[in-house]
């Protein structure tokens, strides 16, 4: 069981089930702002790494609201047990017009779909699925409010000492996965301009939980004694949980040309001190390699911090959870980050 602290942290995870009750237990800010903001809320791309925590964190939020998750669902399971967190499932394929036609309407749209990894080779469904599906959703529900989950990896590479991109910055990054969701950033402002429809662009780097995540791919690498490549040497992160909180209160903060809001923790982070510091708690020997460039995908968190706080869980206490976790050889996702790779081919 979940032993909390005063601040809501907590000393260890021990299970699975702890962790997605841990995810989806809302602070009283979000509380109270999802109770300012009218209407259901309908999730489109539940089934990813994200999704199922941010839909049951809305219902518990929430209560009063109808809650709707949309995906293919080809995760067995999924949608039974999202179904047993009062989370309704719609099954459906975003890149059928009439599928999407067919999907109820909801005030409150939370865009989670996308591709990233096999884009290389498959560069044509990467391009359907971050722009044309976002063009289709954005006419499709034009009159909801839209809150688009983007990435950190539209901006170029930043100095180590810049702080970071700000939401100002001008987009330009490298690789046609990264391109493709400046294409999809594109489409929900076009649609936006043409309707007035309200928004908020969350890029995002990197979320993490003790399951997949930067910190995951970094203790077990350290773990099993893999080769860990600090040429890309500094990251930004944010707990799950945070980043879930963050982007539902993001759904009170939209506007028309739509709000861009970076979400991360607030920490410039070195890769080569996380391996460091991870050796010294799992006991073993780190093996880097590489030596690190003087720029990286780093964002500038301040504005949203502005409006909603630092997040909750500090890094320390996120390191500590996943070493406790890889120590006990618990779940994993079994996907990278590829926090490593700097020409933008996944």
């Amino acid at each position: 069981m979940l032993k909390e602290f005063s601040s809501g942290a907590v000393e260890r995870i021990d299970t699975e089930d702890d962790l997605e009750q841990l995810l989806s237990l809302p602070c009283p800010a979000l509380v109270n702002d999802m109770s300012t903001v009218d209407g259901d809320i309908l999730v489109l791309g539940v089934g990813g790494k994200m999704g199922p925590s941010l839909a049951r964190l809305a219902a518990n939020a929430a209560p009063n609201k109808q809650v709707t998750g949309v995906a293919r669902f080809s995760e067995q399971g999924l949608e039974e047990r999202l179904n047993g967190h009062n989370i309704q499932t719609i099954k459906a394929d975003l890149l059928d017009r009439d599928a999407l036609a067919a999907l109820p309407d909801a005030e409150n749209v939370i865009f989670m779909a996308g591709r990233k990894f096999g884009s290389t080779g498959s560069e044509e469904l990467t391009w359907a699925m971050n722009t044309h599906v976002p063009a289709l959703v954005a006419e499709r529900f034009r009159n909801s409010r839209i809150v688009a989950f983007s990435t950190g990896c539209v901006y170029p590479f930043m100095p180590i000492g810049s702080q970071g991109a700000t939401e100002e910055l001008p987009v330009g990054p490298p690789g046609e996965y990264a391109q493709s969701c400046v294409g999809r950033e594109r489409m929900f402002q076009y649609f936006s301009s043409v309707y007035g429809t309200k928004g908020a662009l969350i890029r995002l780097n990197y979320a993490i939980d003790m399951r997949y995540g930067v910190l995951a791919d970094v203790a077990g690498k350290v773990i099993r004694g893999d080769e860990i490549d600090v040429t890309t040497g500094h990251v930004n992160v944010i707990w799950q949980g945070d980043a879930n909180s963050q982007v539902l209160r993001a759904l009170g903060h939209c506007t028309s040309p739509p709000n861009i809001l970076n979400i991360s923790g607030p920490e410039t982070i070195s890769v080569r001190w996380l391996a460091m510091e991870f050796g010294k708690m799992l006991g073993k020997k780190p093996n880097i390699v590489g030596q690190e460039l003087e720029s990286g995908w780093l964002t500038n968190n301040t504005k949203s911090a502005a409006l909603f706080g630092y997040p909750s869980v500090p890094l320390k206490t996120m390191m500590a959870w996943t070493a406790d976790w890889m120590i006990r050889d618990q779940r994993s996702l079994g996907k990278e980050t590829s926090f490593e790779v700097r020409d933008g081919k996944y």
